[in-house]
């Protein structure tokens, strides 16, 4: 009987045990679905971050053992590497002439796209399309675009205008980098015509009662419910316009005379060219800083600019 009573007692622990870890069943399948993610985002991302940190304050030039040097990468830099300057020249230069296009042109696009018109999901199709064509074919298309004798001069020469040498002048070599980066508009657009197609209508309509004009409508009533959505691609444009290579580095190479040295072919050559992987650890940080500063800055000016539902003044209801 007292055998009976300790097995009754036994199950009875077992299965409280059981039914307290039963609640913990669903995190436990939780981390494990996500593990593979987690794994991989610790051993290729986060694991190579923290490396490149570490050989950030080294001299390694993978061949012979690391030396610990400090902060004379980061001085080597700023006082004696002339390149850094001028990538970083080029690239600032890129970046702010490169964004605000990408910018208003993707949002005019979105505009037009987003008009109830026969075939237009056609014409949403072809100007999404040549974002998803990018590397080294569009390096080698654009190369061809921009030749002397290629498509745009053909065109200007029709004009009764002289085209320049695009890739081959150290004053036109930047502008044709811009002028290509809109090739990409297309990724902004949709991201755009999502939101135009999520603004509430009866907005629209209480505009029309006031006698608001299609202009006025734009400025008043679509700028600020997208505004998020602008938040959002500005975001990523910046980021995405400083990290600009593959590029430079099919069609240029630099050239001519640095004119076209981005940032991110410096910091590349300095480290795969040259073997200055510590000195190249350096000028990636360097430039994360700096994306993090102009991302921080973005977002601070925010409240400003960006509105979204159930803000009244600037405040969150």
């Amino acid at each position: 009987m007292g055998m009976s009573a300790s097995f009754g007692r036994a199950a009875e622990g077992t299965k409280t045990r059981w039914k307290l870890n039963a609640g913990a069943r669903e995190e436990i399948a939780f981390y494990l679905f996500i593990s593979p993610w987690l794994i991989g985002f610790l051993a290729f991302t986060l694991g190579p971050m923290i490396a490149s940190l570490f050989l950030s304050f080294t001299k390694y030039d993978v061949i012979t053992p690391m030396r610990w040097i400090g902060l004379e990468n980061f001085r080597i830099a700023f006082t004696t590497d002339p390149l850094f300057w001028q990538s970083l020249k080029v690239t600032t230069i890129y970046v702010f002439g490169s964004v605000p296009l990408q910018m208003a042109l993707g949002l005019v696009v979105a505009v037009l796209m987003n008009q109830a018109l026969r075939g237009i999901t056609l014409f949403r199709t072809i100007y999404y399309v040549p974002a998803v064509i990018s590397g080294v074919p569009l390096a080698l298309l654009w190369m061809a675009i921009f030749n002397p004798y290629g498509v745009v001069n053909g065109f200007l020469s029709r004009l009764g205008l002289k085209g320049p040498n695009w890739l081959f002048s150290e004053e036109w070599v930047i502008p044709a980098f811009i002028i290509m980066s809109l090739w990409g508009i297309g990724g902004t657009m949709i991201i755009y015509l999502a939101a135009l197609q999520s603004v509430p209508q009866h907005l629209y309509e209480a505009a029309d009662l006031d006698g608001a004009g299609a202009l006025a409508k734009f400025w008043t009533v679509t700028v600020p419910m997208i505004s998020p959505v602008i938040f959002f691609n500005l975001v990523m444009a910046v980021i995405g316009s400083f990290q600009t290579f593959t590029n430079a580095l099919v069609m240029t190479a630099g050239g001519p005379n640095n004119a076209s040295l981005f940032y991110m072919l410096h910091l590349y050559r300095n480290a795969f060219s040259y073997f200055k992987m510590g000195y190249g650890c350096a000028l990636a940080w360097v430039l994360a800083v700096i994306i993090l500063a102009l991302t921080m800055l973005v977002i601070r000016s925010s409240p400003a600019w960006v509105y979204y539902e159930g803000m009244i003044g600037g405040q969150q209801r």
